[in-house]
């Protein structure tokens, strides 16, 4: 970006006597796309402080708020949108899976030594290196569709590939299934195993153990007693590395899982001022009670406990079912390649008798007492029943307080049946989607549940002609069986052109589904805004709003649908600071 301040200095002079307030920041010549009715594009943006202080059409309009400290950057035709909110984002696993192993697309020698040796370039001697989730796309290439499918026999890694340069730091591998596990060398010295023969261990032909630890072994047990954990200063650097990867892609705030000593760390992080996107943070629904006691609700700092527009608690997250990937989302009907399984209940409390069959009062007992604690809920749900249950039990709500259900959501919507679509505008109730899903799950969705329950799997369509409101999540890093994108290119084109990443299937999956970029954008901005309650103050580019500010290096409501994968972010400003830039092409 090039800082224009000496071609407007006659013009900054001029302004002193002017009543307007000079600005800080004032961002010229772009195609700004407000997500404002009354004003839908415009040119330029005038900032002051935190604040929007003028959208305008007219270039000469921008003369009385230029001072002595202004800094004019010439956009030079870029696109321009209210910042990105991510709606469902995992933050401790996306920055463990930079800074940590990630084999998800791993399925063979070479992919192994080169990212075991990129994680032992990051980390300090006598860390461990765990996780790795290798093969998950061993069966099915990443960005391939269903009829792509290959016959495979599963990989097996040995020690011997990674000890040469893995001396100095423990490893724990396992694959994306947890039913394998690969230690190094030095992992099995430190447990006392080098010689041993467990049962479940693998042996080479002289009886030494290859590192190859099936699940179950009573080895596993043996090398878990001995793993370091991760030192604090650890755990800040992978912070550091998904904040740093979430800025340059946009992102202006996320909706966080959260887990406490996450939380903590994110205090740690705003008090360093290298917080460089909002939070809202969701605790887990068990915890309603907890945080009421405490003197928590919803926008209050986690540490102040004062209200806080960049980091705060949110709504409470629930489970209802498992997923896809591991065919534990809940349906009405058997799986098709597994006639025997329906998918599972999640266990809402460790002290849960009713989760096995599935009755829903302890979920709604506990979606209550958050209410009561002045929590909204937004709980998982995949499957058809998932959704289903979900509905009947907010249903339930609604009659209880007496009121719709602003602001709870129903988390992924995976596949929901014809029937169950009207039901989130009756209860006004936000699907919060992840759309990136459609161009990954594809690969297996039809085998394991057939072509016509795929009819109702991420169908936005039918959701937004139904009265829905959308809320957009990346579902940053993704699952033990999937590797999902925080950059908004992948998830806008899955929702607009619905095919993988390399454009297959031709047309679009189940088509008829497909969005508008507007509507998908809407989704990605002030329908998060809205969700987290704060449309009011962002979401939207207007005089008064908060200035989070997201520019792409080209116009997503102009170009052809297939080349919304080649769009960049080339500045991201959040709360009227630039905290990521980029130069022009």
């Amino acid at each position: 970006m090039k800082n224009f301040y000496e071609l407007f200095l006659i013009i900054a002079i001029g302004t002193l006597s002017c009543k307007k307030q000079a600005a800080d920041l004032v961002l010229i010549n772009g195609e700004v796309y407000t997500m404002e009715e009354e004003q839908p594009w415009a040119s330029a943006i005038v900032i002051t402080g935190n604040t929007i202080t003028a959208v305008l059409s007219d270039g000469k309009a921008i003369r009385p708020f230029i001072g002595r400290n202004t800094r004019v950057v010439d956009l030079e035709g870029s696109f321009v949108v209210p910042g990105f909110i991510d709606g469902h984002v995992h933050f401790t696993g996306a920055g463990s899976l930079i800074n940590d192993a990630n084999l998800l697309a791993v399925s063979d020698e070479e992919g192994l030594k080169e990212e075991i040796r990129r994680v032992v370039e990051i980390l300090e001697d006598g860390e461990w290196i765990t996780g790795g989730l290798w093969g998950a796309y061993e069966q099915w290439a990443l960005g391939t569709a269903g009829s792509e499918r290959k016959e495979f026999e599963r990989w097996v890694p040995d020690q011997r590939m990674i000890d040469e340069f893995t001396g100095k730091n423990p490893c724990l591998l396992n694959n994306f299934d947890r039913t394998m596990y690969l230690v190094n060398s030095l992992a099995l010295s430190e447990a006392g195993l080098e010689q041993a023969q467990l049962e479940g261990m693998h042996l080479d032909e002289r009886g030494i153990p290859t590192g190859l630890i099936v699940k179950g072994s009573p080895a596993l047990d043996e090398i878990r007693k001995v793993i370091k954990p991760k030192s604090h200063e650890r755990l800040l650097n992978e912070n550091r590395a998904a904040m740093k990867k979430l800025r340059e892609s946009g992102i202006v705030e996320i909706h966080d899982i959260a887990v406490p000593d996450q939380t903590e760390r994110f205090i740690e992080l705003q008090e360093n001022g290298e917080l460089t996107c909002r939070v809202w943070l969701r605790p887990d629904l068990s915890r309603g009670k907890e945080l009421k006691d405490a003197g928590f609700t919803m926008q209050i700092h986690p540490g102040t406990k004062e209200p806080d527009p960049w980091l705060r608690y949110g709504a409470l997250k629930g489970y209802i079912d498992g997923i896809m990937g591991t065919h534990g989302a809940l349906f009405f009907e058997p799986y098709d390649d597994q006639p025997e399984n329906y998918g599972h209940y999640r266990r809402h409390t460790s002290d849960d008798p009713d989760y096995k069959t599935g009755n829903m009062d302890k979920m709604f007992r506990l979606i209550k007492t958050g209410y009561e604690a002045g929590f909204v809920s937004n709980v998982h749900a995949i499957g058809t029943r998932g959704v289903s249950l979900m509905l009947d039990t907010y249903e339930r709500l609604m009659i209880d307080i007496g009121k719709d259900l602003t602001g709870f959501r129903v988390i992924h919507a995976q596949v929901i049946r014809e029937e169950d679509f009207e039901r989130f505008r009756q209860l006004n109730v936000i699907a919060e989607v992840n759309p990136y899903h459609i161009s990954d799950d594809m690969r297996w969705m039809e085998e394991r549940i057939g072509t016509e329950r795929c009819k109702g799997a991420y169908a936005f369509k039918s959701l937004l002609d139904n009265g829905a409101i959308l809320s957009f999540g990346s579902d940053w890093p993704g699952t033990s069986a999937a590797e999902y994108f925080v950059h908004p290119r992948y998830l806008i084109h899955a929702a607009v052109n619905r095919t993988t990443l390399n454009g297959t299937p031709e047309g679009g999956w189940f088509p008829e589904q497909k969005i508008s970029v507007h509507e998908a954008l809407k989704a990605y901005t002030i329908n998060n805004a809205y969700a987290a309650f704060e449309d009011n103050i962002r979401g939207s580019i207007r005089p008064g709003k908060l200035a989070d500010i997201t520019v792409c290096d080209r116009n997503l409501m102009k170009i052809d649908p297939s080349e919304i994968l080649k769009m960049n972010v080339i500045m991201t400003i959040v709360d009227g600071k630039i905290v990521f830039e980029s130069g022009l092409e």
